[in-house]
């Protein structure tokens, strides 16, 4: 049952006086339940009792964690439809896209539930002393990951679930053994407040400590501000606009004390064409990235926002298909009726810089709050000369770039900000014949596709999503797969300190039985 309170640890509470409600952009319409933003006082209250419940939780074991990620799990499956329900309300997104949202999600808890129940996560590191060495004898060191402090993650728009309340970042964090405080994102607020409350049941179920999860409510900036100035916050997730995640990171690198802020901001995620895989597969790439470009109503953060190919005619026929091609797939529901304002405003701006030229703009009459698609090409040397040609379109926009020669085409992908993915659309080795393309693609983005789409992203242990910024705030780091728990830990050391006073995953016996770098090999073995 949805109450539209904030919850401070396991206290439902509502003290505020401003209020909103989310909205159901397939039926143009404000759904009904009336949310109350957090107070001052309120998210005082919640900061210090993750502060408390850290002491804690940073030191339960890999194996009770893992208990708690699992009955997040069970008690989202166990929302059932009420969940989906209240998802498809609230974004317009399709019963389908909801329920492998959902799976998802269960899927990263799961996964880090596993990863901190083996254990070897941790990266224990020993190097044993030598008292004999001469001229000075050598200390007995260890080193491990340990937590950084209460975690503060931001709800994102796109994906009220995988990157939401219990998302990726929420659930590196809990497995890291971080509290973490959910700005709850006020397009799906309902949604997020059933995540909170499946979050505050398992947290009960495995006895956890009170205060290791709050969800706040805030239509406004002013709660996420707060939190991110707050001295006890220690991190900070999220997952939006440049604008948004700039301002976060700005603000905490002023704090006395300042704090890690890994936001995955805007991406155009740039296509390159090479010229014999555009000449014998041009109709089969166009239909290909119409069906990715139109996906999701564009509102993927791995959206083909740029295409890249050189001049003459295969790419001339490609563009002419691609707009043929996407203009035949039915326009679909964006997020909210702001989302949809800013994709229009956008593309205006794109549209009316002196050169672009509009391949296609789909005319037909479509609902309130459905996008439009639209193809637009440019010559290379104009987008050269136009920085805000090289911006993103959030939703279906994608623009086409005829370069002059492979050597302009370098140059081009050497401009361009850092990007989450790039891709590369290349015949049987024909890729081979453009290593400095492929190098400088390379240096600015943090995925590369051979024959594919960046649309989709595969949660597993060797995928990046990141890249150079404003792809992220931090390329060392991603924000999909288990590694993305590194973002919410840091190293630290013991010298000389008595074995049974160690960690256990530090101890010579090794009870815990994981993955140790011992004086330089990696073994299981206890040390004698």
């Amino acid at each position: 049952m949805i109450t539209g309170k904030n919850y401070i640890g396991s206290t439902l509470s509502a003290l505020g006086k401003t209020t909103y409600t989310t909205f159901n952009p397939e039926l143009n319409k404000e759904n009904s339940t009336v949310f109350t933003e957090a107070t001052i006082n309120e998210i005082n209250d919640a900061v210090s009792l993750a502060s408390k419940a850290f002491k804690e939780y940073s030191t339960i074991a890999g194996k009770q964690k893992a208990t708690f990620l699992n009955a997040i799990a069970d008690e989202i499956l166990a929302l059932d439809d009420e969940l989906i329900k209240m998802y498809c309300s609230e974004t317009g997104l399709p019963e389908g896209r909801a329920k492998g949202e959902r799976g998802r999600t269960i899927n990263q808890l799961r996964s880090f539930a596993d990863l901190v129940s083996e254990g070897s996560w941790v990266a224990a590191t020993i190097d044993t002393a030598i008292t004999n060495r001469e001229p000075v004898p050598k200390s007995d060191i260890r080193k491990m990951n340990i937590p950084l402090g209460p975690v503060v993650v931001f709800g994102a728009s796109n994906f009220p679930l995988a990157y939401s309340t219990a998302g990726g970042d929420t659930a590196a964090a809990f497995a890291a053994g971080c509290p973490v405080i959910v700005k709850s994102h006020p397009m799906h607020a309902g949604t997020g407040e059933l995540i909170a409350s499946a979050i505050i049941k398992a947290a009960k179920k495995t006895g956890m400590p009170n205060g290791v999860f709050s969800n706040l409510n805030s239509s406004g900036i002013e709660v996420g501000q707060q939190l991110v100035a707050h001295p006890k916050v220690k991190a900070v997730g999220f997952t939006g606009s440049i604008k948004g995640g700039r301002a976060l990171f700005d603000l905490a690198a002023k704090r006395e004390e300042p704090i890690p802020v890994f936001a995955e901001m805007g991406s155009v995620n740039p296509v390159i064409l090479f010229p014999k895989a555009l000449k014998n597969r041009t109709e089969t790439l166009a239909t290909t990235y119409a069906n990715s470009i139109t996906v999701g109503t564009g509102q993927f953060c791995t959206n083909p926002g740029l295409i890249l190919g050189i001049k003459g005619t295969h790419l001339s026929k490609f563009i002419t298909n691609l707009g043929q091609k996407i203009v035949a797939i039915n326009p679909s529901c964006m997020l909210h009726p702001n989302i949809i304002k800013a994709y229009e405003s956008n593309k205006q701006t794109a549209i009316t810089q002196k050169g672009l030229t509009v391949v296609v703009d789909y005319e037909n009459e479509i609902q309130s709050n459905y996008a439009p698609q639209i193809i637009t090409t440019v010559q290379g040397e104009t987008f050269l000369d136009n920085p805000k040609l090289h911006q993103e379109v959030f939703g279906p926009f994608s623009m086409v770039v005829q370069c002059e020669n492979a050597i302009q085409l370098e140059k081009i992908i050497s401009t361009l900000e850092g990007q989450l993915t790039g891709t590369v659309i290349s015949d049987k080795n024909e890729v081979a014949n453009y290593p400095t393309i492929i190098s400088a693609l390379q240096n600015r983005v943090g995925r590369i596709i051979f024959n594919g789409v960046p649309t989709g992203v595969e949660v597993c242990p060797s995928m990046v999503h990141g890249g150079p910024y404003p792809a992220s705030t931090d390329s060392r780091f991603t924000a999909v797969g288990i590694h993305a728990i590194k973002r919410w830990v840091r190293p630290f050391s013991y010298q000389d300190w008595p074995n049974e006073l160690l960690p256990d995953e530090l101890k010579n016996e090794n009870p815990l039985v994981i993955l140790r770098t011992v004086n330089g090999s990696i073994t299981k073995q206890q040390i004698l």
